[in-house]
């Protein structure tokens, strides 16, 4: 039995894919303003619950599935309207079978 998405990829985003140049001796990454569209399913479940040091905070976290994209990396950076995620770890390619793709990303913004 294989795997079918429970959502539908109905939310539309965008792939910001990196480009690096060096510095003055420092590498340093940028990310494009305008990226490659896709549609992906969106779940935030909340956030994801932290304490560290005895400080509780709540990450602004969310789960991507997404049709198999080769140039999705753990490098990218995803853009939903005007909010911008990193991808957390390595994006899952389900089963080994280049059909769909799963990934976690954390939200980029300031804040206390």
């Amino acid at each position: 039995m294989s795997y079918k998405p429970t959502t539908p990829f109905s939310v539309t985003a965008e792939l910001l894919i990196p480009t690096s140049s060096i510095v003055q001796g420092v590498p340093v990454k940028a990310f494009p303003a305008v990226g490659i569209s896709f549609n992906c399913s969106f779940r935030t479940f909340g956030g994801t619950e932290r304490d560290e040091n005895g400080i509780y905070s709540v990450e602004d976290t969310a789960v991507l599935e997404t049709w198999f994209r080769p140039e999705i990396k753990a490098n990218c950076r995803v853009k939903i309207g005007d909010e911008v995620y990193e991808i957390i770890g390595t994006p899952e390619n389900i089963e080994m079978r280049n059909q769909y793709l799963k990934f976690k990303v954390r939200h980029i913004g300031g804040g206390a």
